[in-house]
C-alpha cells in the first residue's frame, strides 16, 4: 500500500463575525432582540478539501485572545477580515483598566517580517473602512500591506456590479480565467511601489501582492462573502481556487 501524505496549510482567520441588536416597534409596544452571526459559510465550504485548515477567531474573541507574542502565532498565514484595528489595539486590560499592553498590530508586523503570511480581505471594517473607522491607515499593518490606504472612508459601493479582470500571470491567478464573476463593492487602495497587481475592477486594484521582510502580504479588497462578494462569486468554481492560492502563496507554499 502506498500512503500519500497531504500537507495542510494552517491559517488563522480573524474577524468575519458580528453581533446585532434590533429594536422592534409594534404600535405602542416595543422589544429588543439580539443575534450573533458569521460570514464564513462560503469560505469554510470552499476551503474544505482545498488543503487549507482554517481556525476561526471571531472579532469579539480576538479582542481578548489574539496573541501578544509572535511565537504564539503558530500559523502559516493570518487572514484579517472585517475586523478593525481597535480590536487589536484596545485589549480589555488597556480599555477597561488603563494598563499598558503590547501593541498587537506590531505583533502582526513582526510575524510577517519574520516569514509569516498576511492577507487582508475587504469589508466595512477592513483597510480604512466605513467612516474611516477600521483605522489601519496609520497602523503598523499599513507598513506590511502592499497597498497605500486612504485616510477617509474608502468604500466603493457598486450595486450595479463590476467585473474583476486578471492583469498578469502569477501563481495565485494562473488557474483562473481572465474575467471573474461580478462583485458589488470593495475598498479603494493604491498599490505600493514594487507591489504586483494581479486583478483590477475597472482601474482600481482588487488583488495586490508584495513582500515584507522575510514574509509575504496579500491585499484582497472585496469581502469573502455577501454583500460585496455575492453568491455568484462565492459559489463560482474559481472562488476556492483563488482563496487556496492566496493562502498558500502568502505562506510560501506556492
Amino acid at each position: 500500500m502506498c500512503l500519500v501524505l497531504v500537507t495542510m496549510t494552517n491559517a488563522l482567520l480573524v474577524g468575519e463575525s458580528w453581533v446585532s441588536v434590533t429594536t422592534h416597534y409594534k404600535g405602542f409596544n416595543h422589544f429588543v432582540s439580539g443575534s450573533y452571526e458569521t460570514g464564513l459559510k462560503w469560505f469554510s465550504e470552499a476551503m474544505d478539501g482545498q488543503g487549507v485548515d482554517v481556525t476561526h477567531m471571531p472579532a469579539h474573541v480576538a479582542a481578548n485572545e489574539f496573541p501578544f507574542d509572535v511565537d504564539e502565532l503558530s500559523y502559516d498565514a493570518v487572514l484579517l477580515s472585517d475586523v478593525g484595528a481597535d480590536t487589536f489595539l484596545l485589549h480589555p486590560r488597556t480599555w477597561l483598566h488603563g494598563e499598558r499592553t503590547p501593541n498587537r498590530l506590531k505583533t502582526i508586523a513582526r510575524y510577517v517580517e519574520q516569514g509569516g503570511g498576511l492577507i487582508m480581505a475587504g469589508g466595512y471594517m477592513s483597510y480604512q473602512g466605513i467612516n474611516g473607522a477600521a483605522m489601519y491607515q496609520r497602523s503598523p499593518v499599513a507598513d506590511v500591506l502592499p497597498v497605500e490606504m486612504m485616510a477617509t472612508d474608502d468604500r466603493c459601493e457598486r450595486p450595479e456590479g463590476v467585473q474583476p479582470v486578471k492583469q498578469v500571470r502569477h501563481p495565485i491567478v494562473d488557474e483562473l480565467p481572465d474575467r471573474w464573476p461580478h462583485i458589488l463593492g470593495y475598498n479603494l487602495v493604491e498599490p505600493k511601489s514594487g507591489a504586483e497587481t494581479l486583478a483590477k475592477v475597472d482601474d482600481d486594484p482588487l488583488l495586490v501582492v508584495g513582500e515584507y521582510g522575510s514574509g509575504r502580504a496579500v491585499a484582497f479588497t472585496t469581502d469573502i462573502g455577501p454583500h460585496w462578494c455575492p453568491k455568484e462569486f462565492a459559489e463560482w468554481d474559481g472562488y476556492g481556487i483563488l482563496w487556496r492560492n492566496m493562502v498558500q502563496w502568502a505562506a510560501r507554499e506556492l
